[in-house]
């Protein structure tokens, strides 16, 4: 077979061009990496070559083939798999291990299928995305909700379930696990294991990895919690601490049993009036500490905005660059972002463990909500503290005034910033 280095990017063009036995040896640029050759029958096959970080050695990861495969796709599967190699991690190596995992799942007898199992092959099969026949076919929820199903039933349902035979848990172990993270104060979190253990377990069911009588367990917890009134959704929320309460807080955070990285979420979100969901997320290539801005591509609604950052953030970042990585909350374990629901997690067991600040019960987010209340109590105008949350604009107002109202958060969270500075003197 012969072979040619190509010093141009690949296209499709010249791929439909290629002859059995031609080999293009590489893509060009960020592509680098990206190989694909034709065979003897004129089957064209793309690969990703690279030096194992495990082994040292070089190796060979088949992407798929094309046309089935478009160039493009094909380079997003590339982009992938390099991350998966600047993480330390060997593709090659994960594609074999997960390959012959699926293969003794498969093999095993639908009643020795584990909870972990069950709700390994709902993930990989169902809502990630996945390499089918050289194709990426899409999985049901989008890269970030992915990543957020992959959480929930791992912190929770795998956890506690996850070696259990799947057709031996009851209805009753179910309801424990679910008023377990109820009691904990996590009702939202509570709900969203239930519904997407019980659609694990709908998905199994239906590739018949069950017998003909078995009944989802999950559908029959929720219908007894939904029965007994069990709040699984999240209760609007009206709490706000007052100057003096936040006086109390800002005093007593830099003592508490709180995680370092934990507190400087509280005091980011102090500043910025963002979700504590947003800033677990906060990565230093969006940060421009010399203009004072976050730019903030994944909302809850959608639309990305740039954070005014006032001045006593900015100082606090300064700081905090010189001793984290990629992240600015990172996990000082993993040095990855947070869970969001680790704080709410934590907020209990200090309140279990009598640590917890002695006012009213509040959570998180409801720091979000006194800088909101905070700001109109200043003065305000309620525009600006709305686009300070960030939140969208409906009817009229939203479609014609586009207006971003950047100097004017500027002003008012500097304003918010210094009044806190001022409930310690």
């Amino acid at each position: 077979m012969s072979e040619k280095q190509v010093k141009k990017p690949l296209s499709s063009q010249k791929i439909l061009k290629m002859s059995p036995g031609d080999r293009i040896m590489t893509d060009t640029g960020e592509n680098r990496g990206l190989r694909i050759g034709c065979g003897n029958a004129g089957t064209k096959s793309f690969f990703y070559r690279y030096k194992s970080p495990i082994t040292k050695k070089l190796v060979q990861v088949n992407i798929g083939r094309f046309p089935a495969l478009t160039l493009a796709e094909a380079r997003v599967r590339l982009q992938e798999l390099k991350n998966m190699r600047g993480e330390g991690r060997c593709p090659a190596t994960e594609l074999k291990v997960k390959k012959v995992e699926k293969v003794l799942i498969e093999e095993k007898l639908n009643t020795e299928l584990t909870v972990k199992e069950v709700i390994d092959i709902y993930l990989t099969e169902y809502i990630d995305d996945r390499l089918v026949n050289g194709k990426v076919i899409t999985g049901a929820r989008i890269k970030k909700g992915q990543s957020e199903v992959r959480r929930t039933l791992y912190g929770d349902a795998v956890r506690a379930l996850g070696d259990e035979f799947a057709c031996k848990v009851t209805r009753k172990d179910i309801i424990k696990l679910i008023m377990e993270i109820v009691g904990r104060g996590s009702h939202v979190q509570a709900g969203n294991v239930l519904r997407e253990l019980s659609a694990a377990y709908e998905y199994t069911i239906g590739l018949e990895k069950f017998d003909d009588n078995f009944v989802n367990p999950a559908l029959l917890a929720k219908a007894g919690l939904r029965q007994s009134k069990v709040r699984l959704t999240s209760k609007r929320g009206r709490r706000v601490l007052s100057d003096l309460e936040l006086k109390k807080f800002l005093l007593w955070l830099p003592g508490s049993a709180f995680t370092p990285t934990q507190k400087n979420i509280m005091r980011f979100t102090l500043w910025t009036a963002c979700r504590t969901g947003e800033v677990c997320e906060a990565k230093w290539d969006d940060v421009n500490l010399d203009v004072g801005v976050w730019h903030l591509h994944d909302t809850k609604t959608g639309i990305e905005r740039y954070v005014q950052l006032p001045e006593q953030a900015i100082s606090y970042l300064t700081q905090l660059k010189l001793v984290t990585g990629d992240y600015l909350f990172p996990s000082q374990k993993t040095l990855l972002p947070i869970q969001q629901k680790s704080m709410t997690e934590q907020a209990w067991h200090l309140r279990q463990s009598n640590r917890m600040l002695d006012i009213k019960h509040w959570t998180p987010h409801d720091l979000r909500r006194t800088v909101r209340t905070g700001l109109s109590r200043l003065g305000c105008r309620s525009e600006v503290a709305e686009a300070i949350l960030g939140h969208s604009r409906s009817g009229i107002e939203g479609t014609y005034d586009l207006h971003s109202y950047e100097s004017e958060c500027r002003k008012w969270l500097q304003v918010w910033a210094d009044h806190l500075n001022s409930l310690l003197i």
